[in-house]
């Protein structure tokens, strides 16, 4: 009986202790990491795991025994548990993305009509050997055969969708709204955010994204699936001790997920990879850059094994191009990156302010909205061919050549040309509209395939405007290098270039997009024009001086992030700093103390000072670490209030055996497994030792410092001896920033429109407000 009394006693202690660092880890939210003193606690935990190995497994003498062979087999597969892990999430997000593809094409289709040999087939596999037009196939069946009838079923499907998909987010998981780029940007360089990639965000986002996408929304899955690829990535990675107690570690995993995410999105493998280092992560090693590339090499074979689609594509709007372009071409095509850094700029511009208006009046009706804004695109989009069918299909049939396989819809018939073009400006115009309006309402809504729809339905009209004027004037002097039995233009070229300037424009991005464009076509002659479009896209931007639209949404939404580009502000440390600091004495200090400085203050950590007048600093001690340190000794080591506490560590308090030839940083975290050890030796009611959690070896830098220099530390370190004279932390640098330097990039941007929509909601509420007046007048007569 004493025995089973111990084990319930000890697995109750082991429970507590659990639901105990669950507790005090939400405290961590909606802060930042250190990630100096992330590293140091990684380095003396392995140091740890290795003289406990080292002293356990050898035999008398240092001879080597079978149990040591065994630590060496078990240490292998440790060095390959990141290998393993990389692996089962890029396979995860392979399986997660061919799902959402199947799913999405189905629930689609499903608007328009059914499939009468079996509901759970989309129009492609009703039809599968029929070829041109949809009427041609019997299996397929319209809804109905009245066109106001399929007008309103397709305005039903849209809402249904919506309002599902808006209400599984409102319900269960308000992180899986939005694309998740800006915030898993911030993750990155930082900044903790509890749940964000967590399993109910994963699962509403898997769930809800198909919805979304087929509800017909000017929304797109792509980032909202980098956003699904990390949150598996987490997930899978926290399985394992050794990643969930490290930081630096979980970091990596994320990013190797982003780079799955877009590897999967389009089928491009080395554009996710680049996308993770040019877009996601402020330092890139070249150890994460070969596990960013396995997990999106891994993520894209398991793609192309289920084979979504059933043509041995990636992706749907997956092309290939065998025809050459022309020098003259180039006029054109730098019509089209002008276009692409235009949209950019009036896209981020307005949108932001929609943003802003969506913060104030919508923030308690993010259902209704969705469900508004998917009725109304519906309503709107049935009438035009591009804007009705899926956008991911509109992208196929836009980069198409003209040819017995690519003429679909009439596309590439002289006869219709005008009717045509005039068609794909109409789709360009609302499609931004819709655009502005939707992103950053309250479901899983990316960018990324809205805009390159924009550019297509824009770059397929200049391409067809050319045509027809190579039509009209064949032996103009810009056409005399055209052969006349060899078509001279292809619009299909122009709208995959359209959706390469949109792209580029809308999140200020080059290499990644001449690389993923590369991957969809793989003609390497179309690498120049690529080139050409994203630099005049990149040009036009930067006039504007604007970021892209990932970074705006990271300032409007405030969080602590620093941007890669280097700014010249001519100011040092010392005017940014507080000089108003919580500090605490390395003596002298009583439990209660150090309790009533806890209550006071709100401050993520207290420098530790010399007791005396030259307040030296000495080292630095996280709250949570503190709280947790404190809560644990009174409950199990007997420590009082009047107990004396000591920050300060002895030269002999390192010949301890569990912190001899560790860093002298914090010897350990309050997860670790000798955490028990080390605070039952430092814990009694006479004193408690509180320095083996003291950071020791703080970085310090001199107040007349430039500013510059310390936004690289902050941004390349995530920082947190001599005499202590003030303390400077990424908001100080970000408020700093925003007050004294009016120039650089405001974080409320909002102009005119926002203007606009406020009054034209006050104007809109006050006329329902008298409508529904005067009707309870009428009623009560």
């Amino acid at each position: 009986m004493d025995s089973e009394g111990a084990l319930l006693s000890a697995v109750h202690s082991r429970d507590g202790l659990e639901d105990e660092l669950d507790q005090i880890s939400r405290y961590e939210d909606f802060t930042t990491i250190d990630w100096i003193e992330d590293s140091i606690l990684e380095r003396n935990r392995r140091l740890r795991t290795a003289r406990r190995v080292d002293s356990t497994h050898h035999g008398p003498n240092g001879k080597i025994t079978i149990s040591w062979i065994w630590v060496q087999v078990l240490r292998a597969i440790t060095a390959s548990q990141t290998w393993l892990i990389v692996s089962l999430a890029g396979v995860c997000i392979g399986i997660n993305a061919a799902l959402i593809s199947i799913i999405t094409e189905w629930l689609s289709d499903v608007k328009m009509g059914y499939c009468s040999d079996g509901w759970w087939l989309n129009q492609q596999f009703c039809c599968w050997e029929i070829e041109g037009d949809e009427n041609a196939c019997d299996s397929w069946h319209p809804w109905s055969n009245v066109g106001l009838a399929r007008w309103l079923i397709y305005v039903l499907f849209a809402g249904l969708f919506s309002f599902i998909s808006a209400h599984l987010v409102k319900s269960f998981s308000k992180y899986a709204a939005g694309s998740g780029i800006s915030e898993i940007k911030c993750i990155l360089a930082g900044f903790i955010m509890k749940g964000y990639l967590g399993v109910w965000t994963l699962a509403v986002k898997s769930l809800t994204l198909p919805l979304v996408i087929a509800s017909g929304l000017s929304v797109g899955k792509e980032g909202p699936s980098v956003h699904v690829a990390c949150c598996i990535g987490y997930v899978v990675a926290r399985l394992f001790g050794n990643f969930s107690r490290s930081q630096g570690k979980m970091r990596e995993m994320i990013t190797a997920a982003s780079a799955a995410g877009v590897a999967v999105a389009f089928g491009s493998p080395i554009g996710g990879v680049m996308f993770s280092i040019e877009e996601m992560s402020h330092t890139f090693s070249i150890k994460t850059m070969w596990r960013s590339f396995f997990c999106a090499l891994v993520a894209t074979v398991t793609l192309s094994a289920m084979n979504p689609f059933r043509t041995g594509k990636l992706v749907l709007f997956q092309v290939t191009y065998d025809r050459d372009w022309h020098f003259f071409e180039i006029i054109f095509f730098i019509i089209i990156g002008i276009f692409g850094g235009l949209y950019g700029v009036l896209v981020i511009k307005f949108n932001l302010q929609v943003a802003a208006f969506r913060k104030k009046h919508l923030a308690k009706h993010g259902v209704a909205e969705a469900v508004t804004l998917a009725s109304l695109t519906a309503m709107i989009g049935y009438f035009n061919r591009f804007l009705r069918i899926d956008m991911t299909e509109s992208l196929a049939v836009l980069f198409h050549e003209c040819d017995s396989a690519g003429d679909i819809d009439n596309l590439c018939q002289t006869s219709v040309q005008w009717r045509m073009a005039n068609s794909l400006l109409l789709a360009t115009v609302f499609r931004i509209g819709f655009v502005i309006i939707s992103y950053g309402c309250k479901v899983p809504a990316g960018i990324f395939v809205p805009s390159m729809a924009i550019g297509a339905t824009f770059g397929r009209m200049i391409g067809i405007m050319v045509k027809v004027l190579y039509r009209a004037y064949p032996q103009s002097g810009i056409f005399a290098v055209c052969q006349p039995d060899v078509p001279c233009i292809t619009p299909g070229t122009y709208a995959f270039l359209g959706a390469a300037a949109a792209l580029g424009g809308i999140m200020r991005i080059t290499v990644t997009v001449v690389v993923i464009m590369f991957e969809l076509t793989g003609a390497l002659t179309y690498i120049l024009p690529t080139m050409i479009v994203l630099l005049v896209t990149k040009a036009v931007g930067d006039f504007f001086n604007i970021n892209g639209i990932a970074d705006e949404m990271i300032r409007f939404n405030g969080y602590p992030f620093l941007e890669k580009e280097d700014h010249a502000f001519h100011t040092t440390v010392s005017s940014v700093m507080r000089t108003e600091l919580h500090t605490l004495t390395a003596t002298g200090l009583h439990v209660k103390d150090v309790e009533l400085r806890l209550q006071q203050t709100d401050v993520k950590g207290f420098p530790i000072t010399s007791a005396d007048s030259r307040c030296l600093l000495l080292g630095y001690i996280g709250r949570n670490e503190l709280r947790y340190i404190l809560d644990r000794a009174r409950r199990t080591h007997g420590t009082s209030a009047d107990t004396p506490c000591s920050f300060y560590s002895m030269p002999t308090d390192h010949d301890r055996e569990e912190i001899a030839n560790l860093a002298t940083g914090p010897a350990m975290a309050i997860d670790d497994e000798t955490f028990t050890n080390i605070i039952r030796e430092a814990a009694s009611s006479e004193t408690l030792e509180l320095w083996p959690w003291v950071n020791q070896t703080p970085i310090t830098v001199s107040p007349q410092l430039p500013l510059e220099i310390v936004m690289q530390l902050f941004k390349r370190m995530g920082l947190q001896h001599g005499k202590l004279v003030g303390l400077v932390t990424v908001k100080d640098v970000l408020r700093s920033i925003a007050s004294v330097h009016p120039d650089y990039p405001s974080r409320d941007t909002r102009a005119g429109l926002d203007d606009l929509l406020e009054e034209a909601w006050t104007s809109t509420s006050s006329t329902l407000n008298s409508v529904v007046s005067w009707w309870r007048r009428t009623w009560r007569r």
